[in-house]
């Protein structure tokens, strides 16, 4: 079971999924987030992979707000990275990462799988708490004692390759395994066509990645 958001990073740990073997389920959300687009990178990406299934499920966090990516909020734009390290950004979505992996966790006992996949980074993550390896550890400890196949003895695993590689990391992974990037999307505000800012946190991490890996981003190459 693989979270999909489009992005690059889930490009990426969905290409070392399918380098290793896996039968690949892959979960997408629409869960009114300004970044809507993402959602036509990852049926693209999940049908290049050749899943086994993909799966975007509804669920409207627009009623609670509490981010500049589900409420009416200004993203910031053009922070430095020292304002970067600083607290957790607006652009964090509460519960986010539980929320999805606890969709992920039902799809999986239903289908009798064991393995959950998200491509989480305690390096160039914005500050979001659900990224760091004590939330994925905590998370984990829960699926098995939360779920009739962990009570059974069957023991759930998640899964996160990138835990601990920067972006340029990630991305020349990624490059080694053919991921072209010019079929993700990062930005948290792109235009009505899809076109990356360029300006915002994710935006920048992302041609930092590039630039640092010595690669031009596909996506900005016309």
């Amino acid at each position: 079971m693989l979270l999909l958001s489009g992005g690059l990073d889930s490009a990426t740990v969905l290409a070392l999924a399918a380098r290793d073997g896996w039968a690949v389920h892959a979960l997408s959300f629409r869960y009114g987030q300004r970044h809507e687009h993402e959602l036509a990178r990852a049926r693209a990406l999940a049908s290049r992979a050749g899943v086994a299934r993909h799966v975007t499920l509804d669920i409207d966090l627009r009623q609670f707000g509490g981010s500049a990516l589900t409420a009416d909020l200004p993203v910031p734009k053009d922070r430095d990275a020292d304002a970067m390290a600083q607290g957790i950004p607006i652009t964090y979505v509460p519960a986010r990462n539980t929320i999805f992996l606890s969709f992920a966790l039902a799809w999986a006992e239903t289908l009798g799988a064991h393995d959950l996949f998200i491509g989480v980074n305690a390096l160039d993550y914005s500050g979001y708490p659900d990224c760091r390896p004590e939330y994925i550890r905590a998370y984990e400890a829960m699926a098995n004692l939360a779920t009739r196949a962990g009570v059974e003895g069957t023991r759930f695993t998640v899964h996160t390759p990138l835990l601990t590689l920067s972006k340029a990391e990630i991305i020349t992974l990624g490059h080694g395994l053919a991921v072209d990037y010019g079929m993700t999307s990062s930005c948290y505000d792109p235009d009505a066509a899809g076109a990356p800012c360029q300006h915002c946190d994710a935006c920048v991490l992302r041609a930092r990645g590039f630039a640092q890996a010595g690669l031009a981003d596909p996506l900005l190459v016309r």
